[in-house]
């Protein structure tokens, strides 16, 4: 007898799903908006590693894991009174690392004196990519906190801090900040 493991389920088929918590939403939820983009972000930075070798690569691996912690944060409200571990959550400690890992790179770079534009070598590129759609990330996060609905601070917190992240292992990666392209105001006009 063979058993067949279908990745398919059709309960999703009329445009619902389930959080973590097991209640039924809306695919278009703002909360399954901002662990979509959560995962969007993670399929980036896969696309990123391709061109990354090094401790930029391990940092980016436990990142990648990092952002399914997210995502299943962003999955279950926080619910006031929830036992400390009784779900998981992105913590401040993961915030600070992130703080400490951008202030390593950004140690090894000169001072901007441009905006940058997304490009360079091709790792750069991707981390670019990555960013901005961390940043939809975060503004979909922020949309559901404003609608009302909760989100725990160290999320929010992660994200913002994920993206200057992802913008400074950019510029790391353009041969630490020699390969990078600038705008240059008005050149085109």
């Amino acid at each position: 007898m063979v058993t067949l493991n279908r990745i398919y389920t059709r309960s999703g088929d009329a445009g619902q799903t389930r959080l973590a918590t097991g209640q039924t939403v809306s695919k278009a939820d703002l909360r399954v908006e901002a662990y979509g983009a959560v995962d969007e972000t993670n399929a980036c930075i896969g696309m990123a590693r391709l061109h990354t070798e090094g401790a930029l690569d391990a940092t980016l691996g436990r990142i990648q894991n990092e952002l399914f912690d997210l995502g299943a944060d962003l999955a279950a409200p926080p619910k006031p009174g929830e036992v400390e571990g009784s779900v998981l959550r992105v913590s401040d400690a993961q915030v600070e690392r992130l703080e400490r890992e951008i202030d390593g790179m950004n140690a090894e770079l000169p001072p901007l004196a441009s905006f940058v534009l997304p490009g360079g070598a091709p790792a750069a590129a991707a981390l670019h990519l990555a960013r901005t759609v961390c940043r939809r990330a975060e503004r979909c996060a922020v949309r559901l906190a404003e609608a009302g609905e909760p989100v725990s601070a160290p999320a929010m917190k992660y994200l913002n801090r994920l993206s200057d992240l992802l913008f400074v292992a950019a510029r790391f990666a353009n041969d630490r900040g020699a390969a990078e392209v600038f705008w240059k105001s008005g050149a085109t006009r």
